[in-house]
């Protein structure tokens, strides 16, 4: 008896395969015959169920985004959990940053996926951001945008480009050490003027200071 097709599990599968393949080679690199075949799929139904390359693309990128919303948490209030889960997800999944890097390579801000889904994604998180502020949890003179861009910058920077973190902070440097001086580094970015140091802590190399005994 012929085997019944799985349209949901043959597509699941494509989506698994293409996310690997782009977040490896880009949309230029990537071909989808390698799609097909790692997907165990017939590559005509790829065009059938997505569309060209691109699309494919823009909808792989699309549901890591749904992907990392369902995961961490956009209230910023809690600032610690906020930070520890944006770490632990990208930790996990490389591959989120990588797909966004090849769409600035290669379509550019004016290509990106600018979705209803990602854009309301990116004005909730203003959002919790100004809430914060006018509870006088976070400094109420940075845009909340322009916070937001430091907080990702901090923490996505050496998951996006851990080669540079390797130059910067050594081969064998503590993840848990990074994250905790990453912690303090957004603690001072957003700190009220009143929690704020003026005066910069005595230098440490090592320990940041949430990790001293």
């Amino acid at each position: 008896m012929a085997a019944t097709r799985d349209p949901e599990a043959t597509k699941a599968r494509i989506f698994e395969a293409a996310t690997d393949e782009f977040a490896r080679y880009g949309i230029a690199g990537a071909r989808m015959d390698r799609i097909a075949r790692n997907a165990k799929a017939n590559k005509q139904l790829i065009y059938a169920y997505f569309g060209d390359k691109e699309t494919l693309f823009r909808q792989v990128l699309e549901k890591t985004m749904l992907q990392v919303a369902a995961s961490v948490t956009t209230d910023i209030e809690d600032l610690d959990t906020w930070i520890d889960q944006h770490i632990d997800y990208h930790r996990r999944h490389p591959e989120l940053l990588r797909l966004q890097m090849w769409e600035a390579l290669e379509l550019g801000p004016g290509q990106a996926s600018a979705t209803e889904l990602r854009c309301s994604r990116y004005q909730e998180k203003r959002e919790k951001v100004g809430v914060a502020q006018d509870k006088g949890l976070m400094r109420q003179d940075m845009p909340p945008g322009q916070a937001l861009m430091l907080l990702m910058s901090a923490i996505n920077y050496p998951l996006a480009l851990p080669q540079v973190a390797e130059f910067l902070v050594g081969p064998d440097a503590d993840p848990e050490e990074v994250r905790a001086w990453t912690k303090d580094a957004i603690r001072r970015i957003v700190a009220p003027p009143e929690r704020n140091d003026s005066a910069p802590p005595e230098r440490n190399d090592s320990v940041p200071p949430e990790s001293k005994d």
